[in-house]
């Protein structure tokens, strides 16, 4: 009989669920996420968003970061991160800016909206332009504003010699 290729993510999977309801426990949002890579954990964390007053705290931001932390940024490049609940677009988003390689999650989304969590509508913001969403974006460059860029060029080309 074959085995099924997540057999080895099973326990952390396990992990990620039981910290959600021991979060729910203390009154906090069911989501975690934890960080793994050949089998080691690298970070964990859940939804701190109410804790924090942050709305950018989310369980697998705040994974990420404690991962990040502990082995660098780059040394978390190619891990699995690990969700107890489908991430959201920021969530996604932010995988993608740690290269995380792979990313496995117990409950969808479906199942998150069915208990009050929808989110879903948030994975169609990235396909439009930021100009069209519901908040002002407004292009103001000034006098100068290319400076620090020229400046971290100017930088970078000197560290390279």
């Amino acid at each position: 009989m074959p085995t099924d290729p997540l057999d080895h993510l099973t326990p952390h999977i396990e992990e990620a669920v039981r910290i959600s309801s021991s979060h729910v426990a203390e009154g906090g949002i069911p989501f975690s996420g934890i960080v793994v890579r050949d089998g080691h954990v690298l970070g964990t964390g859940f939804n701190r968003v109410l804790e924090d007053d942050d709305p950018t705290a989310h369980a697998e931001v705040v994974a990420l970061r404690a991962a990040a932390k502990k082995s660098g940024r780059f040394g978390v490049a190619g891990a699995t991160l690990i969700a107890s609940g489908e991430p959201c677009a920021l969530c996604y988003m932010a995988a993608l800016y740690f290269n995380i390689e792979h990313i496995v999650y117990a409950a969808d989304r479906k199942t998150a909206e069915a208990y009050g969590f929808n989110y879903s509508s948030s994975y169609s913001i990235f396909a439009s332009d930021p100009t069209t969403w519901p908040i002002q974006v407004t292009h103001a460059p000034i006098e100068g504003h290319e400076a620090p860029f020229e400046e971290f060029m100017s930088v970078r080309k000197g560290a390279q010699r």
